[in-house]
């Protein structure tokens, strides 16, 4: 299903952030009090009366400038108002029409599409002196409707009307993938975006930090929705400024959470730097599938093995890496971006990835065999069984008779092991150690329940049941079906399944 669209246009610092965060109910959009805070076409989802639109908030419009980026952002208003189905102009009722206004409702009547007129800044609206929105009949776009973003007045009376205009549209939406596209300010991003979607949907320059919010886009790649969020560059904490920086910082970390897989794009003329590193671990450890995009590579001076040399440094650098697809682009000349869809698919796929409860206790049967784990103060360290519980990133619980005993390393260890057997490329393996005494419930083991703190709780079958690690011999491994029992280690007593 295709939701209708409302764009939000307007002159610069009229108020159609505040309207938009207004509308979401929560501050998605950067708001400041100057002009230009807002330049690309800001997308999001949103419903009010059971109808449900998105909403695109733009950056302000002024005609007739001669400065680069003002161009840019006239460029990307008329893209948004091709391409709503419903037009909303925004007017500063305190500040009455200005010619700017005009402007853009000139090019509203233009086309052949609803359009509603909101005058914002209306703070005193249900006072019998608030009528200065009556000035707006000039625009030619029929009636004027007041409204205060900043309180939230009239708001609900607005989009009831804007509602009554959006088309019918049938269906049901669809899920979408989303994917985050981050990294250090001005490594390409944005074009690297506008590549992909053959178009110029985001503004590029430049001018380090053009971009501010998170933008969603949406695509579609071999029948499957995809939604990009093109953040701003992070910086280091210490290079960050109040205010505008500090409000995209926070933002582009919040895509990050709400992704499911990360393109981390580096620029391939310079070495791999710290703050892509931390870039990338914030992903990893948020349990986001990873691509690391090296793009600029037509810039670089190739020899032979130039790309293995580049990839060999990327991994070294930190042990997660090994297992994250690198792709070398060019965002100029095209080479391989869309090969970055590709991943994004099979990475997704990884993510999602769910292994039977039978191989998952066979393969680490066969890693205890061949590397014991070490003991802890003189005691084995004996692993129970396994089971995965959840998905987006695979999660495995290992009951273990001692979970302080399992050292980082043979965690590792298991973990190499699990991804020889199974791959998970791109994405996170998390292994959670549980002590078998946190299965009692009375003194009884209660009847295959394992949650991970992320996912609901679900039931667990045990088909096997493992003592692993016991001795030198294959006899130390108990297998016991549903009905069987199997002696406790430390009170003697037996312990029905």
């Amino acid at each position: 299903m295709k939701l209708p669209v409302v764009a939000v246009v307007g002159r610069p610092n009229v108020g159609k952030s505040t309207f938009f965060n207004r509308v979401l109910g929560e501050r998605i959009a950067i708001v400041e009090d100057r002009p230009g805070v807002t330049r690309d076409r800001n997308f999001a989802r949103t419903e009010w009366n059971g109808r449900e639109f998105y909403l695109v908030d733009t950056g302000g419009m002024v005609e007739n400038s001669d400065e680069p980026m003002d161009r840019l952002i006239r460029d990307q208003v008329l893209t948004a108002i091709a391409e709503a189905d419903v037009l909303v102009l925004m007017v500063d009722g305190k500040a009455g029409p200005h010619p700017l206004d005009f402007a853009v409702a000139k090019h509203l009547r233009k086309i052949n599409k609803p359009s509603v007129v909101l005058v914002n800044k209306v703070d005193n609206l249900g006072h019998p002196s608030a009528t200065g929105h009556h000035d707006f009949w000039e625009l030619g776009l029929g009636e004027p409707n007041p409204v205060s973003s900043l309180s939230g007045k009239g708001s609900g009376d607005v989009l009831d009307i804007i509602v009554q205009h959006l088309p019918d549209v049938e269906g049901e939406e669809e899920e979408a993938l989303r994917v985050a596209v981050i990294g250090r300010p001005n490594v390409g991003k944005s074009s690297f975006v506008n590549r992909l979607l053959g178009e110029e949907r985001l503004v590029v320059s430049d001018v380090a930090g053009t971009t501010r919010d998170a933008i969603d886009t949406p695509m579609r790649y071999q029948g499957r929705k995809l939604i990009f969020v093109d953040t701003a560059g992070l910086r280091r904490q210490s290079k960050i400024d109040h205010g505008v920086e500090f409000y995209s910082s926070l933002r582009t970390e919040r895509a990050i959470e709400r992704a499911d897989v990360c393109l981390l794009l580096l620029d391939a003329t310079e070495p791999i730097a710290v703050q892509d590193l931390k870039i990338a671990e914030k992903a990893w450890d948020s349990g986001r599938g990873l691509i690391i995009v090296c793009n600029k590579w037509d810039l670089v001076e190739k020899e032979t093995m130039t790309a293995p040399r580049y990839e060999k440094e990327i991994r070294q650098r930190a042990t997660y890496l090994q297992w994250v697809p690198i792709l070398f682009t060019s965002t100029l000349t095209g080479q391989r971006v869309h090969r970055t869809l590709e991943l994004i698919a099979e990475v997704q796929d990884q993510r999602k990835r769910r292994i039977p409860t039978h191989q998952v206790n066979e393969t680490l049967r066969a890693l205890v065999m061949r590397t014991k784990p070490p003991a802890h103060h003189g005691h084995p360290v004996k692993f129970l069984y396994g089971t995965q519980v959840s998905t987006e990133p695979p999660t495995m619980i290992l009951w273990v008779n001692n979970p302080e005993g399992v050292t980082t390393s043979y965690e590792r260890y298991l973990q190499n092991g699990f991804r020889a057997a199974w791959g998970f490329t791109g994405s996170p393996l998390v292994l959670r150690m549980r002590r078998r005494d946190d299965e009692r419930d009375g003194g009884r083991r209660r009847q295959g329940v394992a949650h991970s703190p992320e996912e609901p709780e679900e039931e667990v079958p045990f088909q096997y049941v493992y003592e692993i690690g016991d001795g030198d011999s294959d006899d130390d491994f108990e297998f016991g079906g549903d009905d069987e029992a199997f002696e406790d280690e430390d009170d003697g007593d037996e312990d029905g399944r």
